[in-house]
């Protein structure tokens, strides 16, 4: 009998301790789900404003280039950049999306179907995923409006625009879509081991190679190389707005750069996007100190123009790999990309590639160098396999953009003709003048 009520005793006693331990049990259950709620939360918002802050990049491009060029194509400038980050925004969601990310498993490209979104209201489409859809899609979207900029610049001052629209629906919609495919999007470049943190290859360079071969089919701009081998300098129209340009890509590159390390809803992932930031900001500034202290001994008066370009090829070189390198390793990444600009520049001209804004050096030839320069601190990569990267990235968008443009030239013409040339495109192809009051035959009134 004894033993009879110690069992029914011991029976109660566990009972009652499991119901006491339920609402624990539940609580520790409840307590999981906020965390991952939490940490969907910050990582979408991670995605958003980065999102934003790399949109704000097109205005930067936009200062940069109306302030390079001079006052007759301002205008031309200004519609080419909107217009171009607006179709960037359409292809990517009507294809390059899903050409880039879904489906790809180790191969070549995803299917080239348009985006479907959650509905709303709902937290994502992918039940694994620790972030709402439609803010990865924004967030690059954002990049691949970026690659098109690159291109806008090099191509200033004699491009029609339709040509130029035309080709940035290929490079958004398929070209960079197929090359960000290869590592971003699970295929087989990232099997292989490559590495490319934020984009030096997959963005930038890949931008500098559909410009390079934009720039060779087009020509010179008329006057700007003698038949001697002479340069003749075109400045800008405004070095303010050109400065004011420089400084928002600068503000832009922290949402390019942090934001790729695509999670902050951890300590140790907001520990690493702060690490982004400050190697980010020391890249851009060695690149600047670089570029002044060149020309000043080179050419024994400062190039304003080479410290803005300066401070974007130090961007463009620590964005293969923003988060491993120690200070003076990004001081010394981005001091050489401030090296790359000061020698390329003059290069390009006495090849008689005649490239407005610089872009070609900033970001292709920049851009190569930071991929490159990645196994110095990330002991993940191989200079082998970075080599290999970029050289089939390289060789993919260098075929591709020249036979696009090769097309648009055979058959619509990518050229203004020499009278319109000298009249500026804001008058022949826009309509509109940035500065009527000191256009040609026009008076102040």
């Amino acid at each position: 009998m004894r033993l009879r009520n110690i069992f029914t005793g011991a029976a109660a006693i566990g009972a009652l301790s499991l119901l006491a331990a339920q609402p624990t049990m539940a609580q520790d259950a409840a307590s999981t789900e906020a965390s991952v709620d939490v940490q969907n939360i910050f990582n979408t918002l991670l995605f958003l404003i980065g999102g934003f802050l790399v949109m704000w990049m097109a205005a930067g491009f936009a200062m940069l280039e109306a302030g390079l060029v001079r006052s007759k194509n301002v205008s031309m400038q200004c519609v080419k950049n909107i217009g171009l980050y607006s179709v960037a925004g359409i292809m990517y969601w009507l294809i390059g999306y899903n050409l880039m990310y879904s489906g790809v498993d180790g191969g070549f490209f995803g299917a080239p179907t348009p985006v479907s979104f959650p509905e709303a209201g709902a937290a994502t489409a992918d039940p694994d995923a620790n972030y709402a859809a439609a803010s990865d899609w924004f967030f690059q979207m954002v990049f691949c409006a970026t690659t098109a900029s690159i291109v806008s610049g090099t191509l200033a001052e004699r491009i029609k625009l339709w040509p130029f629209l035309i080709f940035t629906i290929v490079l958004t919609g398929i070209l960079y879509p197929i090359t960000g495919a290869w590592q971003w999007g699970g295929g087989w470049l990232s099997e292989r081991g490559f590495s490319d943190f934020a984009g030096s290859t997959l963005v930038h360079s890949v931008g500098g190679w559909a410009a390079l071969t934009g720039a060779i089919l087009l020509g010179a701009r008329k006057g700007k190389y003698g038949p001697g081998g002479e340069v003749h300098p075109m400045p800008g129209s405004s070095i303010p707005l050109a400065t004011l340009g420089t400084f928002i890509l600068w503000l832009g590159w922290f949402g390019f750069n942090g934001a790729s390390q695509l999670a902050i809803g951890t300590v140790s992932d907001a520990a690493d996007v702060a690490r982004i930031f400050v190697n980010t900001n020391l890249a851009a500034a060695a690149g600047v100190v670089v570029a002044i202290v060149l020309t000043q001994v080179i050419y024994k008066k400062v190039d304003v123009t080479m410290a803005l370009n300066g401070a974007l090829a130090g961007l463009v070189s620590i964005t293969a790999e923003p988060l491993t390198p120690s200070v003076p390793a990004a001081l010394f990444i981005g001091a050489v990309g401030g090296v790359i600009v000061v020698f390329t520049v003059p290069l390009l001209d006495k090849l008689k590639i005649d490239d407005v804004v610089g872009a070609i050096p900033v970001h292709l030839l920049a851009g190569i160098w930071g991929t490159l320069i990645v196994p110095l601190t990330n002991d993940g990569a191989s200079y082998a396999t970075q080599i290999f990267g970029i050289a089939a990235i390289g060789i993919f968008t260098l075929l591709a953009s020249g036979l696009v443009w090769g097309i648009l030239k055979a058959s619509l013409g990518i050229r203004v003709g020499e009278e319109e040339e000298a009249l500026g495109l804001d008058k022949v192809e826009i309509g509109v003048e940035a500065y009527p009051e000191f256009g040609t035959g026009s008076q102040r009134i």
